[in-house]
């Protein structure tokens, strides 16, 4: 099953009255269950490309299908439904909110779809289990450690059961040991739930264990290998 698709997908920004193209006709399928990487030196549109894909952002031209639905054909309250709904998204900065517990981070995306308070919180508990947190969920973000905090972050994107979570350079900001940590987590979830994992980086290691590396170039793709 395509989980994701963008043909010809392209993004131009406007720089001080100069057009910077981004990303130049990047076509790419990801199939359920792929771990894949998207390389590439800074300004190679790797970061871009997971924005476009995430419903973060609109291409200036080409298209996205997130398992088969034409994202470019869906109203913003539709794109945001379906970015709330099926992807998961996992940040270098982690990006919780300080002021709520990791609980709470985690029971936050399970609340904004609609289920109960009750049940969103033992789904939550889980998902914090899940990532080798039981017992930490009182705990605020700045009580944490970095790799801690990733852990949680990855909890919040796999509570709510996404076909597709995005990784935007997931260990920059970590030691390479709790880096390994993270990337074998993120493996075994891959593995046990089949979910897709895409990732933006720079990180030899993240590369290492993709079993599929994008590599782009000047908004182009570079190269591919793996299956």
């Amino acid at each position: 099953m395509t989980v994701v698709e963008t043909t010809g997908l392209s993004k131009d920004y406007l720089t001080n009255g100069l057009t910077v193209h981004a990303l130049r006709g990047v076509s790419l399928s990801f199939a359920r269950g792929d771990f894949a990487a998207v390389a590439g030196p800074s300004g190679s549109g790797k970061s871009t490309f997971l924005h476009l894909v995430g419903c973060l952002d609109e291409p200036s031209a080409g298209t996205i299908a997130i398992e088969g639905e034409d994202v470019a054909s869906l109203g913003r309250r539709d794109q945001a439904l379906l970015r709330r709904s099926r992807i998961g998204f996992i940040f270098q900065a982690y990006n919780l909110i300080p002021v709520l517990s990791a609980l709470e981070n985690v029971t936050l995306p399970l609340v904004l779809l609609g289920e109960s308070r009750t049940a969103a919180r033992s789904d939550a508990e889980r998902a914090l289990a899940e990532v080798g947190l039981e017992g930490m969920g009182n705990r605020r973000p700045k009580e944490m450690s970095g790799g801690q905090q990733q852990r949680v972050a990855i909890a919040r994107a796999l509570v709510k059961k996404p076909s597709l979570i995005l990784a935007d350079e997931p260990t920059a900001n970590l030691d390479s040991a709790t880096g390994r940590d993270i990337l074998e987590l993120m493996l075994a979830l891959n593995r046990d739930e089949g979910t897709t994992f895409i990732f933006s980086t720079h990180d030899r290691m993240v590369m290492d264990y993709a079993r599929r590396l994008i590599v782009l170039k000047d908004g182009l793709v570079d190269s591919e290998t793996g299956s």
